[in-house]
């Protein structure tokens, strides 16, 4: 088996024994060890409670020696057991030579890694791989941790893997791929996927989950960011979850990216756009600072590089003291040396006010190759709910910026338009008077917006369902109203494009 870590990290098991992983995928598979076995057999509550890293429901639930039991303990829950007792149904022999699990005293067996089931989004039964005590929903904690760990799934990884545009490509790229749950995702709709980590040990558990998963292989390349990328190659989808973490130094390889302030953040960014074929999508999360005097919109917008449609998006901003110490729990500094938390502490509220940081921002960040005269960014703050997956809704966000794009007001006032799915019209207003004071559209799907309307744009959204064109609609609604059909026909396209662009309203045809 390969060394890839130094002495402060666990052996890996041999990423060239595609052989041992697709047995260990058969016995995992016909003991139900998947995301819908684990809910079975744990229960709603235990299975909640091991996303909270609370390992107790679960023990309880797994005191029995059924397969599925004996594997929640084993590779979950990481507790050795008799040797014996997983002979009966897993290739042990061979996980031990191969280093899936190891010798723990006198009969039992330990898992070397985390395995950690992972359903994919057309009900596939995957598993992702991870360091030791670092699959969420695994067991609870590694303590302090060690700066060349890799970890699961989190919810930073599932959201980027919401957002992502599936649809069928060429050429996929990874960047920081860590525990390859990305690469894993896009394997599935990309002919080639090459997938990026300054982490040698992240790149050996990318090729364990992706051959545990039943994956194909991907192009597994050490360094940084697009270090390893060559020049001349260009892709059709790029995605990374980077260690986008604002910190004082680089403890910590999984998190920090080891430059001043958002500056990696912004690097991925720029330097994106040359790497995407025509119409490629470039998709991120990231952190950027709110710095005292200058507005964050204008910051982020300026690192969206020329060539490329942008959609940005702000979902949660973090004071610096929130911030600091969200990321000094995470590395478990909390649970050591008070005085060294405090300095820790210390360093970071220092490197903030240094820099007049106020804030951190959290978000997405998409671009879209145009060939645009006059791309279009959009920056914009949305804390509210949403329904994943959202990759459907952020393609069609950028397809209907190529439609308002092509279709000037005329255009419009021809066009035949359907009021999307599951939009529903709201009248706000006092209890018994006889007009709202104001109608609102909301979303029920996707990104759950609302938007005030005014009468006539309540009307036309509600007649809209492709028969008729926008400027008929519009003189049936002049006529209703007694209003000049030529002045309504001049003032509501400004309305009708916000509501296209917002996705209330679809080009019908």
């Amino acid at each position: 088996m390969e060394d890839v870590t130094d002495s402060g990290l666990a052996i890996l098991p041999a990423s060239d024994r595609p052989d041992v992983a697709a047995r260990l995928r058969t016995a995992l598979l016909g003991a139900s060890f998947t995301a819908d076995g684990l809910l079975e057999l744990l229960g709603a509550p235990a299975y909640a409670a091991l996303a909270r890293s609370e390992t107790v429901p679960a023990l309880r639930a797994t005191r029995g020696d059924a397969p599925l039991e004996t594997l929640v303990r084993l590779l979950l829950l990481q507790q050795p057991v008799p040797h014996a007792r997983v002979a009966g149904f897993l290739p042990v022999d061979d996980l031990l030579e191969s280093g899936w699990l190891t010798r723990a005293g006198g009969d039992e067996v330990a898992a070397t890694v985390d395995v950690r089931p992972y359903g994919g989004p057309d009900g596939e039964d995957w598993f992702i791989v991870s360091d030791l005590g670092c699959a969420v929903g695994g067991a609870g904690g590694i303590g302090q941790r060690h700066e060349g760990v890799v970890l699961g799934v989190g919810g930073a990884s599932t959201t980027l893997a919401g957002i992502t545009v599936r649809t069928p490509v060429a050429a996929a790229l990874d960047l920081g791929t860590g525990s390859g749950i990305q690469a894993l995702h896009a394997a599935q709709h990309a002919t080639r996927v090459t997938a990026t980590d300054l982490n040698p040990r992240a790149l050996h558990i990318t090729a364990l989950t992706l051959a545990l998963s039943g994956a194909p292989a991907a192009d597994l390349r050490e360094g940084s960011l697009f270090e390893p990328v060559k020049e001349e190659e260009t892709y059709d989808l790029i995605v990374s979850n980077p260690p986008f973490v604002i910190s004082p130094g680089a403890r910590l390889t999984y998190r920090d990216g080891g430059m001043s302030g958002d500056d990696l953040c912004r690097s991925l960014v720029q330097q994106a756009g040359e790497r995407l074929n025509e119409g490629g999508f470039a998709q991120f999360l990231a952190n950027w600072q709110h710095v005292a005097g200058e507005d964050w919109q204008d910051r982020v917008r300026s690192w969206v590089p020329r060539g490329c449609d942008a959609w940005i998006v702000q979902r949660e901003v973090q004071d610096v003291n929130q911030y600091a110490e969200l990321w000094l729990r995470d590395s478990g500094d909390h649970r050591g040396d008070p005085v060294e938390y405090q300095a820790r502490y210390d360093a970071w509220l220092d490197e903030f006010e240094a820099r007049k940081v106020k804030g951190v921002g959290f978000g997405w960040i998409t671009l879209r190759k145009t060939g645009a005269a006059v791309p279009s960014v959009t920056v914009e703050e949305w804390p509210h709910s949403i329904e994943q997956p959202l990759g459907d809704t952020i393609r069609a966000h950028f397809d209907r910026l190529d439609y308002l794009r092509e279709h000037d007001d005329a255009d419009l006032l021809e066009g035949h338009f359907k009021l999307a799915v599951e939009v529903v019209q709201e009248q706000v207003g006092l209890p018994g008077a006889e007009d709202p004071e104001h109608v609102v559209l909301r979303q029920h799907r996707g990104m759950r917006r609302a938007t005030k309307v005014d009468t006539v744009g309540a009307g036309f959204a509600g007649v809209c369902d492709g028969t008729l064109s926008a400027g008929r609609i519009l003189d049936a609604i002049a006529q209703l109203m007694g209003e000049d059909p030529v002045l309504l026909r001049d003032r509501t396209p400004a309305q009708i494009r916000l509501l296209v662009e917002q996705g209330f309203l679809e080009p019908a045809g």
